[in-house]
């Protein structure tokens, strides 16, 4: 049976013990804050960019790992004994994560590699990833966990909202005035994750107005429901007692949103991730 290593990137936001439990690498995107560059981290280590990210007017740019980070990894999984890596990444539309794992593979040209665009992001991710591993770990094929997951990826949902439209103008999704009257009418976004791209699906006014309209979304044959936020648990324990109560058989687990894609919603956002 060929032993399998499965590789994934930051914005999974899985926590480092899992990591370590699991084998599991973790390539970090980047970020560039007040001229400095550094590495995504894992949940639990996000409040102090979140602090500053509140106290200045300044905004970071984020990046994808460089093709060496991935050549490191491999090599690595290799030189372990692994027989076969699967990379399952962020969406190639938000990032050029995935671009870089393939750079990365050809610079190889080893087949042993296969690159998974997962068109998802957070909690979606993490499923994704944990699913591969689990499936790896009981014997399953390389090819049977690709197949599975390129067809699980597309009956998966993302629904985000924001506290305040500030954080979506600093990153040139919004103008000001858009901001501006967006913040005085008390409007709040619906971004949904579609076919790998944030989209606006709607506007609403008000913040529990936008969380009731995501929560209407999720249907009732729901296996897994991952509640993401930023520096905002006690509302999402909230979301999670109210959602147990409605989908009792579902799995639903709470994720923190790191810098890379919590930059552009800001403090006390708030999404829902499930399939």
């Amino acid at each position: 049976m060929a032993s399998i290593k499965i590789i994934t990137d930051s914005t999974s936001y899985i926590s480092k013990d899992f990591a370590e439990k699991m084998d599991l690498s973790i390539v970090p995107l980047n970020y560039i804050f007040d001229g400095k560059t550094e590495r995504e981290g894992f949940p639990g280590e996000f409040d102090e960019f979140y602090e500053k990210l509140q106290g200045t007017k300044l905004f970071p740019t984020t990046s994808q790992p460089a093709a060496a980070d991935f050549l490191t990894k491999y090599k690595k999984a290799f030189d372990q004994g692994y027989d076969e890596i699967i990379a399952i990444l962020l969406s190639s539309k938000l990032s050029g994560t995935y671009n870089s794992a393939v750079l990365a593979k050809n610079i190889l040209e080893d087949e042993r590699i296969t690159i998974i665009d997962s068109i998802q992001a957070a909690s979606n991710l993490r499923f994704l990833v944990e699913d591969a591993l689990k499936m790896a770990a009981s014997g399953k094929t390389k090819g049977e966990i690709v197949e599975y997951i390129e067809r699980k990826k597309n009956s998966m949902d993302v629904y985000l909202t924001v506290d305040t439209l500030e954080y979506l103008r600093r990153g040139g999704r919004l103008s000001g005035i858009q901001s501006a009257i967006g913040e005085v009418l008390n409007i709040k976004p619906i971004i949904q994750l579609k076919d790998g791209e944030l989209k606006l699906l709607e506007k609403v006014r008000g913040k529990n107005k936008a969380i009731n309209a995501i929560r209407s979304k999720i249907p009732n044959s729901i296996e897994k429901i991952g509640i993401c936020h930023i520096l905002n648990e006690k509302e999402a324990l909230k979301l999670k007692e109210d959602l147990q109560d409605r989908f009792p058989k579902a799995n639903i687990s709470i994720d923190v949103l790191g810098p890379v894609i919590g930059c552009h919603l800001g403090p006390k956002a708030m999404g829902i991730c499930f399939y």
